[in-house]
């Protein structure tokens, strides 16, 4: 993984107060849009095609339970072929 996990729950601890709502975005290729909307059960989902719709932006809002169930949603959406997390 490319990212500091440790630094990320620090951070993530240091500005919410779990549980909490938390807002995922991301911007993958539409074919894998569905992908992304499973990343997060039950979350209120925004979507955004991109001018020449060759992207969408997924937001997606949920109540988290703790710092580790957002970095669990990071970690599988890390496994979808060409993902951007904002």
């Amino acid at each position: 993984m490319s990212w500091d996990e440790r630094a990320f729950v620090e951070k993530l601890e240091g500005t919410h107060h779990f549980p909490d709502n938390y807002t995922f975005k991301f911007i993958v290729k539409p074919e894998h849009q569905t992908k992304v909307e499973s990343l997060v059960p039950g979350a209120l989902i925004k979507l955004k095609p991109s001018s020449g719709n060759k992207y969408v932006s997924v937001t997606l809002s949920k109540k988290m339970n703790s710092s580790q169930e957002v970095v669990e949603v990071y970690k599988e959406a890390n496994k979808i072929e060409g993902i951007i997390a904002l």
